[in-house]
């Protein structure tokens, strides 16, 4: 229905049985207010004064409609409210489901997503078998990321040092990053000394069970120290870097890894080697299909 100028027309209405009112103006007056409109099948020449009546059902109607929906917010409040959490100093804080999950996007990518923890001495070519790794699953269509420990210190773990609960923290972070690329469906690979198994062992306890593969790199030190590739053993020994893994800080190496890459008898397989090895695993686990 249409109310057409209320000044040069007043009393003019069209209407159409099943629509609701509707209003055109021709001219700057002021529109007519919700107590002049109400809803129905209108005929033509009806007049303003019973629209009014009419319309303060509609007024009402919208009110109880309001008061309604202001109660259902109310109680979806009252209902979050109670889901509210605190997890470390975060307070009042609830966690938002999406109805995307995981399973969808591993199907999108034909893959499953995982956390490779790469964990060894310095100088036990981790980082050199993290890339290897990285691009022999990349030759295979599958879509990895690298967590490199030196790289991550360049910027989300910038403000940490070396020290016991520094390098705590370090491995807290990452692992909490490498959960959220695994749950993306991304391959993961983190590689970093991470000395202490307890560390490691929080970590792996952040994904289901199979999703963390600890791959140890069980490379002697003096095979390390010889390689010596940053030249951080030399300061070490003479002492101008404290806390180092290996000289004057332990190394705890895992008790219960899915992989261990060895070095034996003074030959070590070439990078490339060793990742086909872990590649091998994650085939053999489903890890590269969806």
């Amino acid at each position: 229905m249409i109310l057409r100028d209320m000044q040069a027309n007043p009393l003019q209405w069209t209407a159409s049985p099943g629509l609701g009112v509707g209003l055109e103006t021709t001219s700057s007056s002021p529109l007519p207010s919700f107590s002049q409109l109400s809803l129905g099948n209108l005929s033509g020449g009806t007049s303003v004064n019973s629209l009014k009546t009419r319309g303060l059902f509609l007024v009402k109607a919208m009110e109880g409609s309001r008061t309604a929906s202001l109660n259902g917010h109310a109680g979806n409040a009252d209902k979050n409210a109670s889901l509210l959490s605190s997890v470390g100093n975060s307070t009042n804080i609830l966690w938002h489901e999406c109805s995307l999950n995981k399973n969808d996007r591993q199907k999108l990518l034909k893959q499953k997503g995982c956390v490779i923890w790469i964990t060894g001495l310095s100088g036990s070519g981790k980082s050199t078998v993290a890339c290897a790794l990285g691009g022999g699953l990349y030759r295979r269509g599958k879509l990895s990321y690298i967590l490199d420990g030196d790289n991550v210190r360049h910027g989300l773990n910038r403000d940490l040092s070396f020290k016991a609960e520094d390098r705590a923290e370090n491995i807290r972070r990452i692992g909490e990053v490498a959960k959220l690329f695994a749950d993306a469906g991304v391959i993961c690979i983190a590689s970093l000394i991470s000395p202490y198994r307890r560390d490691r062992d929080a970590c792996r306890a952040m994904l289901p069970a199979g999703d963390f593969i600890e791959v140890f790199m069980d490379v002697p030190l003096q095979v390390c120290e010889a390689r010596d590739s940053k030249g951080l053993y030399k300061l070490a020994r003479a002492g101008k870097i404290k806390g180092f893994t290996g000289i004057d800080d332990p190394y705890e190496p895992p008790l219960n890894c899915e992989i261990v890459l060895t070095h034996e008898g003074g030959v070590c397989a070439s990078p490339c080697e060793m990742a086909e090895e872990v590649i091998s695993y994650l085939e053999d686990k489903g890890f590269l299909e969806a």
